[in-house]
Parts: C-alpha cells; structure tokens; sequence
C-alpha cells in the first residue's frame, strides 16, 4: 500500500473513532461550576440574596437549597447546619448594628451550592 493510501486509512480510522466518541456538547451544565441568575433577591427568605453559583448540580435544585437554608435559620440571627441532604458553613462580614453579610457553602457528595447574601437585623 503506498504511503498516501496509508495516510488516508489512518485519517478515516481516526475520524471513525471520533464520530463514535461523546461530544463536546454534551450536556455538562450539572458538573462544570457556573453563576446562576439570582431573580428576585428577597424571594429566598432573607433579605437580599446578592449571588448564587452551583457545581454539579443546577441552577434551580441549588435556588430550592438556598431557599431550605434561609427557612432553616431560626430568626434573623440564626444558624442552620444543614438542609435537604446538604452540609452548610457559613461566614458572615460586614457585621453592623443594622445588618450582616454572609456567605454560604452547602455541600452534598460532589454537589456545591454557594450563595451570598445581606440580613436586615
């Protein structure tokens, strides 16, 4: 077989074996860690809810997590450790008389949910 010939099988085997490869487009949304669109800040049991971002998970679950998390806390003081299966931490700045900012990780096996957010006291 002359060395175009040889050429030319190596390139349709290869291309064989990317047509039966997954695609790039394959949906990846629930694992890659993105931003999620924060809609009505004062829907979610708090105050403000400033930004929200999720890994291996979506949008929307991580929306129903924050929501959990902030119905979870008793009072506007409050603490919870935990909602919906998920483990939470949370670190709050800018405390003043008035208000309090915080930030929330909750975590579930390979699941992230993240969100901040400001309390009215």
């Amino acid at each position: 077989m002359s060395r175009y010939l040889r050429a030319l099988a190596a390139v349709a085997a290869l291309a064989a074996l990317l047509a039966l490869a997954p695609t790039a487009s394959a949906d990846t949304s629930a694992t890659a860690s993105k931003s999620c669109r924060v809609g009505d800040s004062r829907s979610y049991n708090t105050t403000y809810v400033l930004s929200i971002s999720v890994s291996g998970t979506r949008c929307r679950p991580g929306r129903k997590v924050i929501r959990a998390f902030h119905s979870c806390r008793p009072g506007k003081s409050g603490h919870c450790s935990g909602v919906l299966g998920y483990s939470c931490s949370e670190r709050r700045y800018d405390k003043i008389r008035t208000q309090y900012s915080g930030r929330v990780t909750c975590t579930k096996g390979g699941k992230t949910v993240k969100h901040t957010y400001t309390q009215f006291t």
